[in-house]
């Protein structure tokens, strides 16, 4: 059995991103119901409107699913024991240290895995004892690393150092780019944009549409002297390239972001002066689909290629 279905309990092993204002219950609930594994997006929620998505996401399916845990906010161990008093079981870390809890966590029976961007952080993720880990290219949305490693050099990059189960993530929405996630030595792909614009994502349907219309160049990794976020281009956006390309120091961009930024975009439909994140692979996303169909329809092309491939294969 595959690695990654094993190590989740999940049919295939495709993980949907816990992204920020788009993975509700309804996403989690969708994705695991599919056949994948969903994650409930803690990044955006307040502790008690997690418990709230926990307990609707255990009555809308039978089936796995996790929670997205950002380690960069204050209110990291309130979240931390919600998921304990609700018993949650799998656990994503991202944007900081999983020395911190990964230990923690592992002893309350919950299987762990944690997002990198590079070669060092994957070591120390290993060493904290994850049980497998996300090597994000900077093709991905939301934030990035310093590093701007796609996930084609990534991927085999992190293989060839760590023996763990490892989830490539980055510009994936097809089977065919799950196929070449695998044969570069991932054992599973997360998904984040085509679930963004998925009918059961919680964004709003203003955000989704300018995913639909995005094409190739339609989004920019900004605010690098902060940490670097892919944006998809709208008056923020040109206003924050603005201040970029006239030197603006660290103070002048987190004033320029404010508060409540990326909520005003994605989740309250504000496409013009709210912070869209969203990944390069939008360019490739021309539709608002229900999640079992993206789920069908990437696992159909893998099994299509992974046909194709064999039959090249033969005739090299």
């Amino acid at each position: 059995m595959n690695r990654i279905s094993s190590l989740f309990g999940v049919r295939y092993p495709i993980i949907q991103g816990g992204m920020i204002w788009c993975s509700g219950w309804e996403l989690a609930s969708a994705v695991s119901n599919a056949g994948g594994l969903g994650l409930i997006g803690s990044g955006s929620m307040y502790p008690e409107v997690l418990r709230d998505h926990i307990r609707k996401c255990k009555q809308a399916t039978d089936k796995p699913f996790g929670v997205n845990l950002p380690l960069l906010y204050s209110q990291t161990e309130d979240h931390i024991q919600v998921i304990l008093d609700e018993g949650v079981k799998i656990v994503f870390t991202s944007a900081g240290n999983p020395s911190k809890y990964t230990a923690f966590l592992k002893e309350h029976g919950i299987t762990v895995a944690h997002v990198v961007a590079n070669k060092k952080f994957a070591l120390k993720a290993v060493q904290a004892g994850v049980d497998a880990l996300i090597v994000e290219g900077f093709e991905a949305g939301g934030h990035d690393g310093f590093e701007e490693t796609t996930t084609l050099v990534l991927t085999p990059m992190i293989r060839e150092i760590v023996d763990i189960p490892l989830i490539s993530a980055g510009g994936i929405a097809s089977g065919k780019a799950m196929f070449a996630a695998m044969a570069l030595g991932a054992d599973g792909v997360q998904v984040g944009s085509a679930f963004a614009v998925s009918k059961e994502s919680s964004a709003h349907y203003s955000f989704k549409e300018k995913i639909v219309e995005a094409d190739d160049g339609s989004t920019k990794l900004m605010m690098k002297k902060l940490v670097p976020v892919r944006l998809l281009r709208n008056s923020f956006f040109d206003e924050v390239q603005e201040a970029e390309d006239r030197g603006a120091d660290k103070d002048e961009l987190s004033a320029l972001l404010g508060k409540g930024r990326a909520k005003k975009g994605m989740f309250e439909g504000d496409t013009e002066q709210g912070e869209l994140e969203i990944g390069q692979v939008a360019g490739l996303i021309n539709e608002m689909k229900p999640v079992k169909q993206i789920v069908d329809e990437m696992m159909a092309d893998f099994h299509e290629t992974s046909n194709r491939m064999e039959q090249i294969r033969k005739e090299i």
